[in-house]
């Protein structure tokens, strides 16, 4: 195929190692990292044969890779042959920027992620139910069989040719990047789309209504709730997330501590009728 003509042997030994690594992304999951051990595990292939001659590049490297990483597993491949191919350019180019790496990394996540979660289990896990529960309906033992095919066919597709995908592009158009100077836009442009989906992410999963209410004789005179919308809708949940990484980035408590806090604090201010 075209994306694999200009790759030589090693690499694409590293590029097969590294697909069949992605199988175990998820095994070992945190709040912490989520599946960032697997996807440093699964690039180790990489890490070892640019860095071989030099230790502590080789652990900056696995310290990078193994940083917080979450998104649909079919697509994560792509993620790791663009981020391979920066690690090759980081281990010949003088002065490579790596935080590039970690910035691509970020912005990447959560617009493939919406991609993969919206087509593999909005869509099509629920196209091949239907087919396979009509065979079902027909007592056809080849019911499930028919489900598991039709699901990961597609699925193991894209995971094993996107990994070759993303190492070709990236191999391709990061050294055009360094060479045009515009490198430091495209760091500067992922991290910006990176904090976007934080943002993002935190408007849909960081939740605080509460429940107070001002009265006089009887009559609601002011929905505290509705007061903070009109102000700045997500107010609390954007407070509560910045506070929480001020304490993260201060090494004030750690993650396992803070979840502690705030399932404790949580569960006092629903006892006392605050949310």
């Amino acid at each position: 195929m075209k994306i694999t003509k200009d790759l030589t042997k090693d690499e694409k030994k590293m590029l097969n190692s590294m697909f069949w690594r992605s199988q175990t992304m998820y095994i070992s999951v945190n709040p912490v990292l989520m599946g960032g051990g697997g996807f440093a595990y699964a690039l180790m292939p990489f890490i070892n044969r640019f860095y071989k001659n030099n230790e502590s590049e080789r652990r900056e490297a696995l310290q990078r890779e193994a940083g917080y990483f979450s998104t649909t597993v079919p697509m994560s491949t792509f993620i790791m042959g663009i981020a391979a191919s920066m690690e090759k350019e980081n281990s010949q180019t003088e002065n490579f920027d790596t935080n590039s790496i970690s910035a691509v990394k970020t912005s990447l996540m959560g617009p493939l992620a919406g991609i993969g979660d919206s087509f593999f289990w909005g869509v099509w896990r629920v196209v091949c139910a239907g087919l396979a529960i009509n065979f079902a309906r027909q007592e056809n033992f080849l019911a499930p069989i028919f489900f598991l095919l039709m699901f990961n066919i597609p699925n193991y597709l894209i995971r094993y040719y996107g990994g070759f995908l993303g190492y070709s592009l990236g191999s391709k158009y990061i050294k055009e990047l360094y060479s045009n100077g515009l490198m430091q836009v495209l760091t500067k442009a992922a991290s910006i789309l990176g904090i976007m989906m934080v943002g993002a992410m935190t408007v849909q999963m960081v939740i605080f209504k509460t429940t107070l209410k001002w009265t006089m004789q009887g009559k609601t005179v002011m929905n505290v709730q509705s007061v903070l919308d009109q102000m700045f809708k997500g107010l609390i949940p954007v407070l509560v997330t910045l506070l929480c990484f001020k304490l993260l980035k201060d090494k004030k408590i750690g993650v396992i501590g803070l979840i502690f806090a705030i399932v404790i604090i949580s569960v006092i201010l629903s006892v006392v009728g605050i949310v």
